[in-house]
């Protein structure tokens, strides 16, 4: 098997901080103090990838920071193919005539002089072209991989996609953006390591972007950036789609049970259904933010991690709310990043969703970036469907 990996390390960086995504945001989210994620992401994935034993994995990657180092850090003896700043050797040797920076867990890129002398030098220093992308991902299919495996989000697949238009060359995503509506990532890093060495046969499937300037203004209008070959698995998540079915009633149950309870904190998750749980409770939220209220008052609006933990009842009488993305089921990990594992961690947590919506999805998914308490998530929750009404639906990692 002849991989061609990738990996776009800031994807990501912009949610957990509020800001709904990186494009044009990388030195706000690094003002924010946002800290890499995509190459944690990209490690699980080649960590898993590295433990499979059942194929041999041949691994073509691209130069720093799109992922040579990390190859590397799995037990990979990559062959780098080129970087950002050009081909790192004309004769394809084993050792690269370019020194490769890495980025560390606090955001910096740590490079070696010719001196051997460490250097270091912010991620924005380091930010990446969609040029660059599609420079990769067609060098990778000029090599003649069996199949790109990227790390990033929407942005990052449309570009993937751009450049294998045309070829039979099969794409697979390592989910890492904030909004994740293309229908080419797998469920989680290790599902993606698992297809890699498990798949037989491709099928044509949807790359989907947004406008994030739209988006932070609570406008979403999905667009159809690009059609790829991707791996047919049941690991694959399926592509954003809008849940039907009125939420009238569910919103006045948890309206209902928020008022009873005038002690606790109330995080109210984005999208339409927690929109109208907020309107019910009388305040206009963010539509693709998260809000806090308690007690007849809104604590916050659009918070970002830091904001919801200072909003947090330290006694832990809090409670989280969210509904499933339509289509897919995720309830943490698409969408809402601000929701951390620290956050979870210091709520219980409550899932709505309207019955429709809920008939169109077998189960439910979370993906914290924290393999443990997405163990802790998993297995049957109550979901509330109406003003009284829940249904039993499972949780899987």
């Amino acid at each position: 098997m002849r991989v061609g990996f990738l990996c776009n390390h800031i994807a990501g960086m912009g949610g957990r901080v509020g800001l709904k995504g990186t494009d044009g945001k990388v030195q706000a989210a690094l003002d924010r103090g946002a800290q890499p994620r995509a190459p944690d992401r990209a490690r699980r994935a080649l960590r898993a990838l590295a433990d499979d034993d059942t194929t041999a994995v041949d691994l073509l990657a691209w130069g720093e920071p799109m992922g040579a180092s990390l190859a590397r850090e799995a037990g990979f003896e990559p062959t780098v193919l080129g970087s950002p700043a050009g081909p790192e050797s004309a004769t394809g040797s084993e050792s690269p005539t370019v020194v490769e920076p890495r980025v560390d867990a606090e955001g910096r890129a740590t490079t070696t002089d010719a001196d051997g002398r460490a250097t270091t030098a912010d991620t924005e220093g380091l930010e990446t072209t969609a040029a660059d992308t599609e420079q990769a991902a067609r060098a990778f299919h000029e090599a003649g991989v069996d199949l790109v495996l990227f790390v990033g989000g929407d942005g990052t697949a449309a570009d993937v996609a751009e450049a294998l238009e045309g070829t039979e060359t099969p794409m697979l995503g390592v989910p890492a953006g904030v909004k994740v509506y293309s229908a080419v990532f797998a469920v989680s890093p290790e599902d993606a390591a698992a297809v890699v060495t498990s798949f037989d046969r491709t099928e044509r499937r949807e790359v989907t972007d947004i406008d994030e300037d739209d988006y932070r203004e609570g406008e979403v209008h999905p667009e159809l950036r690009g059609v790829a070959f991707v791996p047919v698995t049941d690991r694959l998540q399926s592509s954003k789609q809008t849940g039907s079915g009125t939420v009238e009633s569910l919103a006045a149950g948890v309206a209902d049970e928020a008022r009873a309870n005038p002690q606790r904190t109330y995080v109210l998750g984005p999208g339409s259904t927690l929109a109208a749980v907020k309107s019910e409770l009388g305040f206009e939220g963010s539509p693709i933010g998260v809000d806090v209220w308690r007690d007849g008052e809104v604590l916050a609006r659009d918070a970002d991690e830091a904001t919801l933990l200072d909003c947090l009842d330290p006694d832990g009488d809090n409670e989280i709310v969210v509904t499933p993305i339509g289509g897919q089921g995720f309830v943490f990990g698409r969408g809402n990043p601000q929701l951390s594992p620290a956050v979870i961690r210091r709520c219980s947590v409550s899932v709505v969703a309207s019955r429709d919506k809920l008939d169109d999805l077998r189960v439910l998914r979370v993906d914290t970036d924290d393999p443990e308490l997405d163990a802790a998530l998993a297995g049957w929750v109550r979901v509330r469907v109406g003003r009284f009404e829940t249904r039993m639906t499972k949780i899987v990692e």
